[in-house]
């Protein structure tokens, strides 16, 4: 396992950190332990937050420290610990059982994605830079193999890794007000999903039918961390009956 740092964040919570840049290595660390918080939790924790390269672990300070007095281990001293030592001891414990975790396998899922148009407004800008047609566009955008890192910024919203550089396109320089739900864009090397109408700044290149965010589940988003996703080209009149169908 990599190494991971420790970092207070307030009296609350700690930010455990495996390396500082988006690695399939980072990612699988944070997929582990994520995994083993879920099978155990942590004294006092209230929740954990996974991002690319960390976990940020919230807790309850009395009630770990009302566990430490009670159960602390020998190797820690009484009453010298503040709570975020005792957090950051178990933390590390936990990460010396993660080496031995097997990685989950994540499911693949297809995303019907109609590229362009009134759909995809961005298309033709993202073209342009890279020198490249729209149809090569789509072909490259689709032909990724790609893996969501982490769901993030709106309920639902999968950040995915694995897009080719061969068409990496900055944000756009003014963000759009409102971008529809369903709607594909490009920002940097990365590709993703909005899951609900809200502003951004990510080039739209296409729209997928699908609805990301769905409230009336458990869990409430169709994509999770760890999933494979295959982009799928369809038609505009492919994108009109499936919603009509799912209305």
């Amino acid at each position: 396992m990599m190494e991971a740092t420790f970092q207070p964040l307030g009296d609350q919570a700690v930010v455990v950190q495996f390396g500082t840049a988006m690695s399939l290595e980072a990612y699988r660390q944070v997929r582990r332990v994520s995994a083993m918080l879920d099978r155990q939790s942590l004294p006092g924790m209230v929740e954990y937050i996974p991002a690319y390269t960390t976990i940020t672990i919230f807790y309850n300070p009395m009630e770990l420290y009302d566990w430490y007095k009670s159960f602390g281990p020998a190797d820690l001293e009484q009453d010298s610990c503040s709570p975020y030592q005792v957090c950051c001891h178990l933390i590390q414990d936990r990460l010396d059982q993660a080496v031995l975790e097997s990685e989950e396998a994540g499911r693949t899922v297809d995303i019907p994605v109609c590229y362009g148009g009134e759909l995809g407004p961005d298309l033709g800008e993202v073209a342009r830079l890279h020198q490249l047609s729209e149809q090569e566009v789509i072909e490259i955008h689709a032909g990724g193999d790609y893996l969501i890192y982490m769901i993030g910024f709106a309920p639902g919203f999968p950040y995915i890794g694995g897009m080719s550089e061969r068409i990496a396109t900055p944000r756009r320089k003014s963000p759009r007000l409102s971008i529809p739900a369903g709607s594909v864009g490009i920002a940097g090397n990365q590709t993703g999903i909005y899951p609900m109408e809200t502003p951004g700044g990510w080039q739209i290149i296409g729209r997928t039918p699908l609805r990301l965010f769905r409230p009336e589940d458990n869990p409430p988003s169709l994509l999770r961390a760890g999933d494979r996703v295959r982009f799928v080209p369809i038609s505009i009149e492919e994108f009109r009956c499936f919603k009509e169908g799912s209305s």
